[in-house]
């Protein structure tokens, strides 16, 4: 069955009400998951451990006597490393080596204190401290996702996080051996065999077993994306996600079923991930969308794949490949590759996206799991104002000030005058009172 995908072109009258019908998506979560979630919230900071095993049974199916007898022991974790093959340990290693020293770099960059004196010895600066606890959330269930452990453990870790506490969901008790693997490579300090709602209260207020945390990161499902909204304030987090997306900016001298798989990269995670192809050249269009065709049937997730594509796909014409690269701006993809001879001719033009994926051999599936930058990237346009997860996500900042008795002198009179412009007399007092004083 031939698949029906759009074909946009930026020349056509329409272009614009049909681009818009491409982007449209709804992150507002259905009101009953909304109300549960609460409940669920609400219940678990009243009873604690008891509302958490009481939820794992009823939605993971997996009854326990106590929640410390779903924490698995770093013995555990330790074993399901040795248990796994020697291919995976080593995939699994060399991808914790290129993430942390991806990271390892950030922090030199952004992630350091520093001060200065100015000419009255006054001294300004910031001090950066990592987060004492945070939780990460792995996904569990339908797909396991080792990766995700990765992402999330190995920059905390790197920002010098003292305690990283994992939860993650085994349905029936069916745990993963690579997430696990992962959270042994990683570093993880504790982790849980609960998911849901109640994983993310049981972190965000703590309970007899788990401890609570300052922050919280990682994906899941909807129940888990309101959960975050909702506890947010009482810890912090990294982001709401939506569906995951890829927009291929292509001049036409990649080979189209190369474009064709990267499409479905994204596609087959959800029916509502977006995969979006721009491009001048009609041919190359057309010849990507027979490659389409072509290879969809061989795909085990081809039903999820063609729901993607028909629902939220398109192969979009434009007049040139800078149109092109406007046009990316405005959709503020998850995942931008620059499938191009010349991808940084057209890098500087590029301003919105989580990440930037330059040239033909860069395929976004390198990205997800060993090149080293972070896949937590931001989602449904959000890439215009956020940024993927890192190093500066457990850390804070803390400004330096000591003024000197010259610096009093200098900045108190300043101080004072608005002060007194807003009404705080005390806050105008305050810096006067050490305007030519002798302690």
């Amino acid at each position: 069955m031939s698949i029906q995908l759009r074909q946009l072109n930026t020349a056509a009258a329409d272009f614009e009400a049909e681009f818009q019908r491409v982007l449209h998506w709804s992150a507002e979560t259905d009101a009953a998951i909304e109300g549960r979630v609460a409940e669920i919230l609400a219940d678990v900071k009243t009873r604690g451990d008891a509302a958490v095993l009481e939820y794992t049974a009823r939605f993971d199916h997996l009854p326990a006597a106590s929640l410390a007898a779903l924490e698995l022991t770093r013995e555990e974790l330790k074993a399901a490393f040795d248990a796994i093959t020697p291919a995976q340990r080593s995939a699994l290693q060399a991808a914790a080596a290129r993430v942390r020293s991806y990271h390892e770099k950030q922090k030199e960059a952004c992630g350091l204190s520093w001060s200065y004196r100015d000419e009255d010895g006054t001294l300004l600066g910031q001090k950066v401290t990592p987060l004492d606890r945070v939780g990460i959330y792995v996904p569990g269930g339908k797909a396991a996702y080792p990766s995700s452990v990765l992402m999330n453990a190995i920059p905390a870790h790197v920002a010098g996080v003292p305690e990283i506490i994992m939860v993650v969901p085994t349905p029936r008790g069916e745990k993963n051996a690579l997430v696990l693997a992962a959270a042994y490579v990683a570093g993880v300090s504790r982790a849980f065999t609960i998911g849901g709602a109640q994983a993310v209260a049981a972190l965000a207020y703590g309970t007899a077993t788990v401890p609570r945390v300052d922050k919280i990161t990682g994906p899941g499902n909807a129940y888990v994306a309101s959960a975050k909204k909702h506890v947010f304030g009482q810890v912090g987090i990294d982001m709401i996600a939506g569906p995951s997306e890829i927009l291929v900016l292509a001049d036409g001298s990649t080979p189209p079923d190369w474009v064709a798989m990267d499409l479905f990269s994204q596609a087959e995670h959800d029916e509502l991930a977006q995969s979006i192809l721009l491009c001048p050249d009609a041919g190359y269009i057309e010849k990507v969308r027979e490659a389409i065709e072509r290879l969809l049937p061989s795909m085990p997730r081809r039903d999820v794949i063609r729901a993607s594509l028909e629902g939220r796909g398109a192969l979009i014409q434009t007049r040139s490949m800078e149109e092109a690269c406007e046009i990316s701006n405005r959709i503020a993809p998850e995942h931008l590759e620059v499938s191009s001879q010349d991808p940084h001719r057209w890098e500087p033009l590029l301003r919105h996206a989580g990440a930037i994926f330059l040239g033909a051999y860069t395929s976004e599936s390198l990205g997800d799991y060993c090149a080293g930058p972070n896949h937590v990237l931001p989602t449904s346009g959000t890439a215009r104002f956020s940024s993927p997860l890192g190093v500066y996500d457990f850390q804070k900042r803390s400004s330096l000030i000591e003024v000197s008795e010259a610096g009093a002198q200098k900045l108190g009179p300043i101080a004072a005058e608005l002060a007194y412009g807003e009404g705080l007399q005390g806050h105008a007092q305050a810096a006067e009172m050490r305007l030519h004083a002798k302690r």
